[in-house]
């Protein structure tokens, strides 16, 4: 009980001022919870502020066009957490009556909702004695208890769920999940945490060893994969261009992008995409990079090397589009910062 008021104590001091911590509603909540996975609360602070001002009910967020939740969600990534966000809404709007369900058991039913998720929402909507788990708890727990089992390891994941559940405040879950999350943000950061003004640095078992640095311990097993990506960004005599929606599972799916050709190496001269059916279908008048070298975008398991191809053509493009409507697509944000430095 020392462990969970200390850390409740401590977030009633310096806690951020979000809105989302001035609310039990589970739609607000569960908005909040997708949107903050593997993003930075800076960076989802103002989509979140969007999103709930654009819906303010989800009944509004499942009677929304996919294609207009996508481009509202543009730039924040991971983009199946948008597809998957508009999914659960639907199911809740038109088949639960617009009502999230109140228990942790059932939450977990919904599409895109995984323990943190559902342990978050039925703690602080609901009440429910159900510890939060994310990369920041991880951290706390392990240093704090000085535990060495791999956060990301079968057995790790178990280990820590059932510690979660050991130091838990009983009758103070919902602030005591909230004050956890923040207390490994803010005080016990990944680097360089300021352990001599922490409240907790007197039992602290990482700090006894000098173990800090060393905790958690991580497993490393993502490979990362290299594609060489090649956008031919047309221009015709009319000033229009195409693009072209990704229908094939994975990344950036439904998302649109210019014409890409992909290719296993790297490609060093136009007269290689040239012999390409695809440009040969064309009146080509001119070719050129508009970067000299690759734009290197990094994703958790890939990183693209991509060149973006200007490729003016002789007469029309069949089903064109204007360069004044090209913003209106919901884009990856690499193609999206394409756009705006060529200035469409």
């Amino acid at each position: 009980m020392e462990f969970s008021n200390c850390l409740i104590d401590w977030y009633l001091k310096n806690k951020r001022d979000l809105p989302w911590r001035k609310t039990t509603d589970p739609y607000k909540i569960w908005l909040s919870e997708i949107m903050l996975q593997q993003t930075r609360v800076a960076q989802g602070l103002p989509y979140y502020i969007r999103f709930t001002e654009q819906y303010p009910a989800v009944e509004d967020l499942a009677n929304a066009h996919e294609d207009e939740v996508l481009k509202l969600w543009q730039g924040l990534g991971y983009y199946s957490r948008a597809r998957n966000l508009h999914a659960t809404a639907k199911k809740v709007a038109f088949e639960l009556n617009g009502k999230f369900p109140d228990t942790y058991k059932e939450l977990l039913k919904l599409k895109g909702i995984g323990d943190y998720t559902a342990s978050a929402i039925a703690s602080i909507s609901f009440g429910e004695g159900q510890p939060v788990v994310d990369g920041n708890v991880y951290r706390v727990l392990a240093r704090y208890f000085g535990v060495h089992t791999s956060i990301n390891s079968s057995l790790g994941v178990k280990y820590f769920k059932e510690l979660a559940h050991e130091v838990k405040h009983e009758k103070q879950i919902a602030i005591y999940n909230q004050a956890i999350m923040e207390f490994g943000a803010n005080q016990c950061k990944p680097q360089s945490p300021d352990c001599k003004v922490c409240p907790l640095k007197g039992s602290c078992a990482a700090l006894a060893k000098d173990e800090v640095k060393l905790l958690p311990v991580k497993i490393k097993k993502t490979k990362i994969t290299k594609r060489y990506f090649n956008y031919i960004v047309f221009v015709d005599v009319n000033g229009n261009t195409l693009l072209q929606r990704r229908t094939k599972k994975g990344i950036w799916y439904n998302l649109y992008e210019f014409p890409l050709i992909e290719t296993v190496t790297p490609v060093k001269n136009k007269s290689v995409l040239l012999e390409e059916s695809y440009l040969q279908d064309h009146h080509v008048v001119s070719m050129e990079l508009f970067h000299k070298g690759d734009i290197i975008h990094k994703l958790s398991h890939q990183h693209l090397y991509t060149k973006f191809w200007i490729v003016h053509l002789h007469g029309n493009l069949p089903n064109g589009i204007s360069f004044a409507r090209v913003k209106e697509y919901a884009v990856p944000v690499l193609v999206a910062n394409f756009i705006e430095e060529f200035g469409f």
